[in-house]
């Protein structure tokens, strides 16, 4: 794969295909076009863009292009997946392109108001591209990165800028940020043609068990759907029939990575490596594939070079995007933020590319750089609900605020009314800005978000303790206790709601509940604190060296 490039040319190339009168170029950005019409009177449209092996591509630009020459455009995420949430009826061509692949398209077609539909294309590896030698094809990453990760150690004296809790909470995001690469994705497989596509493997596996094409494709489909212990089999067999493909090995190498058998899979993948004979990509995967089973084994340092070959062999946002969370989650920010900066230029539309910049800023104390990124990332993909939960969880616990971050999370809370963490967020935003405890503008505007947020979700205890904090500041003590006692009902574990609850029933001349609510704050906290430290054993951190401090600095 080779670099992200703007995407004038896929405009100009679908402009030409409607009447020569249309005004060229206007761009809408992805999903921030206005729908004119009600909600029930636009369609979605959505799909996988794949390569001639079928492997998905990420970081394609897709357009859809109408004959009144509105352009939508999206980008495909790691998995391949693109998705137009609010198309109007009409008529419209598709088109996926990206450097180093011929153009794909499909139309004209009619959409429908209220359909749904799926369109899959397939981009094919550009003649012109293949004929140069690998020289002069071989994707760059960096000249040179401008980090050296040495070695790890352990993080038991780890320290941070900023109250304990802050710096659990940027250890928090840091492994959620990781975890971004493992959620599941919306794709034409989770639609209702996924169980018609699975009876018609299965059916064609059981009717000719001899054969290797039939048991690969339910092998491989199994393990795309995430159920590597079924596809197992049928991936094994594929490989007795033939010993020597480096797609089912690959697969197979996927499958025993997902049930767990990481020796098995390491072999394998090391295996097709010594082969030989394999091209760039392929390279990629398996360090990728020998990076992710590292990790799992506890070989931090092996893992993160694994991701490194990964990227310099291809430089594709999911390898890029692995490799920065790898070095974040190891507590290696300056690094990390130099991989997610080279990320977001090559892939500008990646809004969990800047979640990961933005939580490396954040661990390193710089809150307005994480603020910016946080927005920059809501902004690329309003309905994405990631970026607002990373800078909802930023701000609950800083003593900064950003009124950009107040105003991105009231457009989630906007767009879904009905989650309860939308309403949260928001709500303890608007609190958390006050000026003074006497400052009561917002006060039932907040409380009445608490009282949503835990209507919709009963057990979300941080919705009750908030709703307690508001209580107790208000003198209005009883509401106060009934709070912080039904966010102990909905997570027992909250230390903050039996010890606001301990001072309460301290006031109120309850003694004996006072002590009782504070002997379980004492044990709770030191629970936690056991389990964090032993995370941090656990969890080894990169010790790295920074060549050329001032050349990193100015990629921010």
């Amino acid at each position: 794969m080779v670099r992200f490039y703007i995407n004038a040319a896929c405009i100009i190339a679908l402009s030409t295909l409607f009447a020569s009168s249309m005004v060229h170029g206007q761009f809408v950005q992805e999903q921030e076009l206005e729908a004119k019409a009600a909600p029930t009177e636009v369609a979605t449209l959505q799909g996988i863009v794949r390569d001639s092996d079928n492997h998905p591509v990420a970081g394609a630009t897709v357009c859809l292009q109408a004959q009144d020459t509105q352009i939508l455009t999206a980008h495909t995420d790691s998995t391949g997946a693109y998705f137009f949430p609010a198309v109007h009826q009409g008529t419209y061509i598709l088109r996926a392109e990206l450097a180093g692949y011929d153009q794909a398209d499909s139309g004209p077609f009619v959409l429908e108001a209220r359909a749904s539909r799926t369109i899959d294309l397939t981009l094919n590896f550009s003649k012109a591209a293949t004929t140069k030698n690998s020289s002069e094809t071989r994707p760059e990453f960096f000249d040179e990165p401008h980090f050296t990760v040495a070695g790890v150690t352990d993080t038991t004296s780890l320290g941070g800028h900023g109250s304990d809790t802050i710096v659990r909470n940027r250890e928090a995001l840091a492994q959620e940020t990781a975890s971004l690469s493992k959620q599941p994705h919306a794709s034409s497989a989770a639609n209702s043609s996924s169980a018609a596509t699975e009876k018609s493997l299965r059916d064609a596996a059981a009717h000719q068990p001899e054969d290797f094409d039939a048991n690969y494709r339910l092998g491989k489909w199994l393990v795309d759907e995430e159920k590597a212990q079924e596809g197992l089999p049928y991936l094994e067999r594929a490989s007795r029939l033939n010993p020597g493909g480096f797609d089912n090995i690959y697969e197979l190498a996927l499958a025993y990575a997902g049930t767990g058998d990481y020796g098995h899979a390491r072999t394998d993948a090391r295996a097709l490596l010594a082969a030989g004979d394999k091209s760039l990509q392929e390279k990629a995967e398996l360090h990728h594939l020998l990076g992710d089973v590292d990790e799992r084994l506890g070989n931090a340092l092996e893992a993160v070079r694994e991701y490194q070959n990964a990227v310099e062999l291809d430089p594709s946002e999911p390898n890029l995007f692995d490799w920065g969370a790898e070095l974040l989650t190891h507590h290696a920010a300056e690094p990390a933020i130099e991989v997610f900066t080279k990320g977001n230029q090559l892939f500008p539309r990646s809004p969990r590319m800047l979640v990961g910049l933005g939580t490396a800023w954040y661990s390193l104390g710089s809150f307005d750089q994480a603020a910016q990124r946080f927005c920059e990332a809501s902004d690329l993909n309003p309905t994405d609900p990631n970026p607002y939960l990373f800078m909802g969880k930023m701000q609950a616990v800083e003593t900064a605020q950003s009124q950009a971050i107040l105003e991105r999370l009231g457009r989630f809370a906007s767009l879904e009314p009905q989650n309860a963490l939308a309403n949260y967020y928001y709500a303890v935003s608007l609190w958390n800005r006050r000026k003074s405890p006497e400052e009561v503008a917002d006060v039932d505007r907040v409380k009445s978000l608490l009282e949503k947020a835990v209507h919709l979700d009963p057990k979300l205890g941080l919705g009750y303790l908030e709703l307690g904090v508001i209580y107790s500041e208000q003198k209005d003590f009883p509401k106060a206790i009934s709070a912080f006692q039904r966010a102990i009902e909905a997570t027992p574990q909250l230390e903050q709601a039996h010890y606001r609850l301990a001072q309460l029933y301290r006031q109120a001349g309850e003694t004996s509940k006072a002590h009782a609510e504070l002997q379980l704050y004492e044990q709770i906290s030191a629970e936690k604190n056991q389990e964090i430290e032993r995370q941090r054993h656990e969890l080894q951190q990169f010790v790295y060296q920074l060549r050329d401090r001032t050349a990193a600095s100015q990629t921010q």
